[in-house]
C-alpha cells in the first residue's frame, strides 16, 4: 500500500530490528501493553505478527518513508472477528517521527483495508486514559470515543483505565473524501 510519503509493507520475520528499535523504547512503549529489553525477546512480537496472519486475526504493517526507505513505525489490526465484523487497530511510530502527520496520512488506507478488504463494520481503538495525545489524534480522524473501562489493565504494577474509540463504516463513509 502506498500514500503520497510513505509505503506500508507486511511486516515479515525480517523486520526483526525495526521492530525491536520501537518495542524496546520506553517512551514508545510507555502505553502500549508490550515491551521488550532485547532482540531476541522481540522474536515474541514477530511470531505474534505471524499468527494473526495465519490464524486469520489480523495483519500488520511497517511504514517506511518514500524518500528513503526508512522504517518509521508500524500499523494494523489485530483481534478481527469475522463473525461481528470488527477488529482492534493499532500504531506506534518511532520518536524521530511522532508529530510529523504520518497517522493522518496512512489511515485512510488502513480504513480501505478494514472496511473493503478485511469487511469490517467497525474499528474499535484502545487507548491508556492518560495518553491525551493519542486520544486527540483518534478524534481527528472521526474515531468517536465510547466510554472508560476503569481499572480494567495493570500496566507496571498499577490499575489504569482505558479509553474506548471507534469508527463504523458508515460513519467512514460519511466523512471520507478518499473514497471511491
Amino acid at each position: 500500500m502506498e500514500t503520497e510519503n510513505y509505503t506500508l509493507k507486511e511486516i515479515q520475520d525480517s523486520d526483526v530490528n525495526n521492530i525491536y528499535k520501537g518495542l524496546s523504547d520506553p517512551e514508545i512503549t510507555k502505553y502500549y501493553d508490550v515491551h521488550f529489553a532485547t532482540l531476541k525477546e522481540t522474536e515474541k512480537q514477530m511470531e505474534w505478527y505471524r499468527n494473526l496472519k495465519i490464524e486469520g486475526t489480523g495483519v500488520w504493517w511497517g511504514i517506511y518513508d518514500k524518500q528513503n526507505n526508512k522504517f518509521c513505525g508500524a500499523a494494523g489490526f489485530n483481534s478481527l472477528e469475522k463473525q461481528h465484523k470488527k477488529a482492534e487497530i493499532g500504531l506506534w511510530l518511532l520518536k524521530e517521527f511522532w508529530g510529523k502527520g504520518i497517522l493522518k496520512e496512512v489511515m485512510p488506507k488502513l480504513f480501505e483495508q478494514g472496511f473493503l478488504k478485511l469487511n469490517l463494520n467497525r474499528i474499535e481503538g484502545y487507548v491508556a486514559s492518560d495518553n491525551a495525545k493519542c486520544k486527540n489524534a483518534l478524534e481527528k480522524i472521526y474515531f468517536t470515543h465510547e466510554g472508560t473501562m476503569r481499572e480494567c489493565e495493570i500496566k507496571n504494577g498499577e490499575k489504569i483505565d482505558v479509553d474506548i474509540y471507534s469508527v463504523l463504516k458508515a460513519e467512514w463513509k460519511k466523512y471520507n473524501h478518499y473514497n471511491n
